[in-house]
């Protein structure tokens, strides 16, 4: 895993602006702790952080490839997980090699089938190609959104990076933020419109998307999409290729040349995981795998059970690691670091987040870069096969089901900023337009149609919020976090099975459980969902309450404008742990709402952020 940067402009000369592209990759320097590398030529630099995961040597960045009489250079961030497919295919084609990263792989199959690669790969990835004769420059997206790529034209430039940051070192790219980016902060964040980069000119590259762009400009294409259609295979066939995928996705994920760990909640998706690889690791290694779990202090005691979060991970967890024999630690987390921690948390997504959500992953991989490098994760495996309430509770109003208290949210905004941004109609555009992407089938009912709009609503708007956070948490620490749920080949099977094989036994994600049916013990197979662990210690509260108080009492943050000042104080007095205003998902409840409050406030201040 990496981080790129790159300038291109073919109708200017770059040789004088080094020191830009320095700058911009330095910025990517905890993403990529091992190495730097750069590329120049009159009209493009290229920029690269790694972390070495595979093939320390031959895996250097910038790479350049001499093929006949056409040059090729790469920056890439990503992992392949079907290298060895590709290099034999590429062999029986002429292509020589002369290390075993997938970087070598992956830019002898772009001068192999050029645009063509990306639709080739299985993988996480975010790369540049560009192509010396043809005087272009390729980037690919993997299809899922799992690493990040932004980017700006600005005039007859092409200005791309991983990260927000990066984009900013550059002299044309500003802090800016319209009406449009202030309802993607405080209408629908932390979740953003697929594409939107929040700041004015400022874009995302979608998942499943790539860009060629040269002297005529840019065109983005569309290599990998959803399909509707008919599910063929009959209940049994589909268990028995659930179960499949699923295998083989976390086992070509557990390649690496570095340490490698499993994340363990002690719910069934990590579980799961643990288990296939602590089996590999078993018959091919002779070794234990790893696996690190997450607490707080004081969660013993103050933990209160909910229709959200049933009952507690840790006892699960050491259930779990005692049955499959794991070398098992657990990282614990106390009020005052999960708090201080919410500002790092802003630096590291570029953005405001998922408050104590992100925070508390940003420690954890810190605890774990001690220990790994690279670490699988059950995220994903909720949106892909069905684990939330909203997928099988009756929504309360046609919009974002994670988000069915916009009106508790707007309490806390100011009338002028209710009047500049319209929230409300904001929102239900963004919903319908998300609406009108869902590939229907004709041959659906009713009830099939609407539970392809969830499913479609969950893939791309919500998802997305979740991969965000755990790129850039980790990888704020140099820490590569796979997500095998993500594969695209499950994906794509799993999209077309009926809600009715989904659901069986009338269980949220009753389908896979089945599925993994032998891996586990049958009482950790059917434990009921609880979502990522989150602190129950009353000191959070108190410790946001005060910094609230504090926020608001001042002359000059940057967030007062935007706010309806006494609602939030009164909210900040009076909350208790019983205060119920589930804002966005389940974990952001009224505490996650100051927060967020908090970390809009300080990324306007640290990031200079100007609204127009």
């Amino acid at each position: 895993m990496c981080g790129i940067a790159g300038w291109v402009d073919l109708k200017g000369k770059l040789t004088d602006e080094e020191n830009t592209i320095r700058a911009m990759t330095g910025t990517l320097s905890r993403r990529g702790p091992d190495e730097e590398g750069f590329w120049q030529s009159d009209h493009v630099l290229l920029g690269h952080r790694r972390l070495v995961v595979v093939d320390p040597e031959g895996g250097k960045q910038p790479m350049v490839l001499r093929d006949g009489g056409d040059t090729y250079v790469i920056v890439y961030n990503g992992e392949l997980y079907n290298t060895e497919d590709l290099r034999a295919e590429l062999k029986a084609r002429g292509h020589a090699f002369e290390s075993w990263s997938d970087t070598e792989v992956l830019l002898h199959a772009y001068a192999e089938w050029k645009e063509d690669c990306a639709s080739r790969l299985n993988g996480i990835f975010a790369f540049a190609v560009w192509d010396t004769k043809k005087e272009r420059v390729f980037l690919a997206r993997d299809r899922i959104g799992v690493k990040p790529l932004f980017y700006a034209q600005r005039g007859g430039a092409l200005i791309f990076a991983s990260e927000l940051k990066a984009l900013l070192k550059h002299p044309a790219v500003s802090p800016k933020l319209s009406g449009e980016g202030l309802s993607e902060i405080l209408a629908l964040g932390p979740a953003r419109t697929p594409g939107h980069g929040v700041f004015e000119g400022v874009n995302e590259l979608r998942p499943g998307c790539s860009m060629l762009f040269d002297r005529d400009g840019a065109k983005i294409n569309k290599f990998w999409s959803l399909e509707s259609r008919p599910h063929e295979d009959d209940f049994d066939k589909t268990v028995e290729k659930v179960r499949e995928l699923v295998l083989d996705s976390v086992t070509r994920q557990l390649v690496s040349d570095v340490p490698l760990c499993v994340l363990l909640s002690g719910g069934l998706d990590s579980s799961a995981i643990a288990a296939i690889a602590s089996d590999v690791y078993k018959k091919e290694r002779n070794e234990k795998i790893r696996t690190f779990s997450i607490d707080y202090v004081d969660n013993d005691k103050n933990f209160r059970p909910s229709d959200f979060q049933p009952n507690s991970d840790a006892p699960w967890v050491k259930i779990v690691s005692d049955y499959l024999g794991t070398d098992h630690e657990s990282c614990l987390i106390d009020t005052p670091e999960l708090t201080n921690a919410l500002f790092p948390a802003v630096v590291a997504r570029d953005l405001p987040g998922m408050t104590d959500v992100d925070s508390s992953l940003l420690l954890f991989s810190r605890w774990i870069k001690e220990r790994a490098t690279v670490g699988l994760s059950g995220e994903c495996a909720d949106e892909v096969f069905g684990g939330y309430p909203w997928f099988y509770k009756k929504a309360e109003a046609r919009t974002f089901p994670w988000s069915q208290h916009l009106d508790a949210r707007i309490k806390m905004f100011s009338p002028e900023l209710i009047d500049l941004v319209k929230p409300r109609d904001y929102v239900a555009a963004r919903y319908e337009e998300a609406l009108g992407e869902v590939p229907r089938y004709n041959g659906d009912t009713p009830e099939e149609d609407r539970m392809r709009e969830l499913f479609y609503l969950n893939l791309t708007r919500w998802m997305p919020t979740l991969l965000d956070r755990k790129d850039r948490m980790s990888m704020y620490w140099g820490l590569e976090l796979r997500v095998p749920y993500c594969d695209h080949r499950i994906v794509e099977y799993v999209w077309n099975i009926p809600w009715a094989m989904k659901y069986y036994n009338e269980r949220e994600k009753g389908l896979l459980r089945l599925a993994l049916k032998g891996l586990l013990p049958e009482d950790v197979l059917w434990r009921k969902k609880s979502p990522y662990p989150k602190t129950h210690n009353p000191n959070y509260i108190e410790a946001l309450k005060t910094l609230t108080l504090k926020m608001l009492s001042g002359k000059s943050e940057p967030i007062l404008p935007f706010i309806n000042v006494e609602n939030v104080k009164e909210l900040a007095l009076t909350m208790t742990r019983d205060t119920n205003i589930p804002w966005f998902g389940q974990l952001m409840n009224a505490p996650q709402m100051l927060a967020y409050l908090l970390q809009v406030d300080f990324w306007l201040r640290e990031y200079k952020v100007t609204v127009e």
